[in-house]
């Protein structure tokens, strides 16, 4: 399959939508798109330059979530690719297809229509530089394997050397705005984040704070955050500009 773009979609609960796309917005500093969707339910998370890889959908049940949607040139052919590999189909809208992975990650198929610049990183005052670049799949440990092997074969990006057996990223292709990553999990589902790279996580954590998140767990290189209505993402010690 030849992934031409990926994006990021922040599913969020119709009550706190609002609420949830204003903070969206200014961690990733961004612009948003009008509305769209038979009841205006999508939107965009536009960057002050290069393509969007973030937008957010307003859902009428349950809390929400994290997806990734995958763009290609036939979503239908792609889909039966996939499910050769050991995907399911979850779900046809024609224009799209959402799949789950032998790992129980969720994404969709959709249609590539031209993107092709990633965004800048933002600098912000103070001089931190931070984006929002990386897509965290936590896989059980049952599974882990299976799931590597999965998104190596669908993608066509193989892994490189793992220097940490339960952190695994896909080699990132530098035309893309995201990532992929894979973590082994003691989780019994499995969940999907979004994640932060910045150059200083301590001024960045007090950005997110100044909008309402609040640090979950704090490691060296890693903190986990919450945001104000308890979507869990994360925010990590790379270089904004390449993921390293």
């Amino acid at each position: 399959m030849h992934v031409q773009w990926l994006t990021a979609y922040l599913d969020l609960p119709g009550a706190d939508f609002g609420s949830e796309v204003t903070f969206w917005r200014a961690i990733s500093g961004s612009t948003v798109s009008p509305p769209r969707g038979d009841h205006k339910e999508f939107a965009t998370l536009e960057p002050f330059n290069g393509d969007a890889h973030l937008r957010v959908q307003r859902v009428s049940d349950g809390p929400g979530g994290t997806h990734l949607d995958i763009h290609v040139a036939d979503p239908v052919s792609a889909s039966l690719e996939a499910v050769s590999l050991g995907a399911s189909l979850i779900a046809d809208y024609r224009t799209h297809r959402v799949m789950s992975s032998p790992g129980g990650g969720v994404f969709c198929l959709v249609p590539y229509q031209g993107e092709s610049e990633r965004a800048r990183p933002i600098r912000w005052p103070g001089g931190t530089i931070s984006i929002i670049d990386q897509v965290c799949f936590d896989v059980p440990t049952e599974r882990f394997d299976a799931e590597v092997a999965f998104w190596e074969a669908l993608t066509g990006h193989p892994t490189p050397g793992r220097h940490d057996p339960d952190r695994v990223g896909l080699t990132r292709n530098p035309a893309l705005a995201l990532q992929v990553l894979l973590v082994r999990s003691d989780v019994a589902e499995p969940a999907t984040y979004i994640e932060v790279a910045a150059t200083d996580i301590d001024d960045e954590i007090e950005r997110h704070e100044g909008w309402g998140a609040s640090v979950v767990k704090q490691c060296t290189e890693r903190v986990m955050m919450s945001d104000p209505i308890g979507r869990r993402y994360f925010i990590s010690a790379r270089n904004p500009r390449t993921g390293a």
